[in-house]
């Protein structure tokens, strides 16, 4: 006759086993703190604050800035996953947005205060419906794809503090346009990838380095100047983009990968009369460089009043694009656009019908 074993529990076998004198790990119960919104689950932190790791309600709400005692410093989960959660209020004690604090919740605004100084990776990741967001100017640490698949995500701000667009982060949003604050030095991996919607890019002088996939299939960005300090473009930077012409304002980019323009069609890229390395460009990426030049001629019969309208001709490489602006006053210009003309056959001729009625009227050659 077999003797029966008895079984020993496994995680028994496991607390055997721990050595002398050590403790069995335990684990801290779960902490909540309820008000009118709802159920808020936090954790307390080593300098006796505390840290928001989840909530229960849904619809509007405001995140309270003291549990009990303790001042609320940072965000966990909080919304994490959360349908339900429409609008949020962070108080201005946080200071710290953590990884997925909002991942996929059903947000649709959120106000982030002056005292945020760090959002983490994802942490509005999927948030769909979300339309508008502001982040301050008191954030400098950003993490990737904060923004990561935002469909609805048509305007976006960013404080002028932050070093650089980190990767993903605009990730197939609905950007229409975006200004990049002139803090950034660098845009990351993917950035603006997918953004199918974004016609308006503004990118400062600060900028060097633009990423692989950056600007990939931005199909709606049919212009964009690319500053004189950019030295490196990674691949595929601006893949799958057409009709678009790309304006830059240096030199060569020492630094550029043969599959730049991966899938592109009818792109054209313009330089400056002094500006060098566009013949090996042109080589590496097989797209088409044209010297942009367009001078006003003020010295031919064109210049002056004719028929009650101010005009001149302008000359340059045949069938460029220059935008014409006007302003009343050099010491405050407000440049208005005019009119965007091609340089048919090396020359085209302009004129303005309201050059006549102003006492003053400056203008100025620049790319569309």
């Amino acid at each position: 006759m077999k003797t029966k074993r008895k079984l020993i529990p496994i995680w028994l076998l496991c607390v055997a086993l721990l050595p002398v004198g050590v403790r069995a790990p335990t684990y801290p119960p779960v902490l909540t703190y309820t008000n009118f919104d709802g159920i808020w689950f936090y954790r307390t932190n080593n300098d006796g604050t505390a840290t928001i790791t989840g909530f229960s309600g849904h619809g509007d709400v405001v995140i309270p800035n003291r549990v009990y005692n303790m001042l609320v410093t940072s965000l966990g989960s909080v919304g994490y996953g959360n349908p339900n959660l429409h609008s949020v209020i962070i108080p201005d004690s946080v200071t710290s947005v953590e990884d997925d604090a909002f991942y996929e919740c059903g947000l649709t605004s959120v106000i982030i205060p002056g005292s945020v100084t760090s959002i983490g990776n994802g942490a509005f990741y999927s948030c769909a419906f979300l339309t508008s967001v502001t982040i301050p100017d008191s954030a400098t640490n950003l993490g990737s794809s904060i923004f990561n698949e935002c469909g609805d995500l048509t305007n976006a701000t960013i404080g002028d503090r932050v070093a650089s667009i980190p990767n993903g982060m605009f990730y197939n949003c609905g950007l229409t346009s975006f200004t990049i604050p002139g803090s950034v030095t660098s845009i990351g991996n993917g950035a603006f990838e997918y953004c199918f919607h974004l016609a308006n890019l503004t990118i400062p002088n600060s900028v060097n380095s633009i990423g692989d996939a950056a600007f990939y299939c931005c199909t709606a960005l049919t212009n964009l100047t690319i500053p004189v300090g950019v030295t490196n473009i990674g691949a595929a930077a601006f893949g799958y983009i057409y009709d678009s012409m790309l304006f830059f304002a240096g030199n060569a980019p020492a630094s550029i990968e043969t599959n730049l323009f991966l899938y592109a069609n009818n792109v054209t890229v313009y330089y400056l009369p002094g500006t060098t390395g566009w013949e090996n460009f042109a080589q590496l990426t097989a797209v088409p460089v044209v010297l942009w030049n367009p001078q006003a001629q003020t010295d031919d019969g064109s210049f002056g009043v004719q028929n009650n309208q101010f005009g001149f001709n302008i000359t340059g490489t045949t069938n460029i694009p220059v935008m014409v602006e006007a302003t009343t006053d050099l010491t405050q210009p407000l440049w208005t656009p005019l009119f965007t003309v091609t340089v048919t056959n090396g020359r085209v001729y302009f004129c303005d019908p309201q050059g006549t009625n102003n006492p003053s009227r400056l203008y100025r050659l620049r790319s569309p």
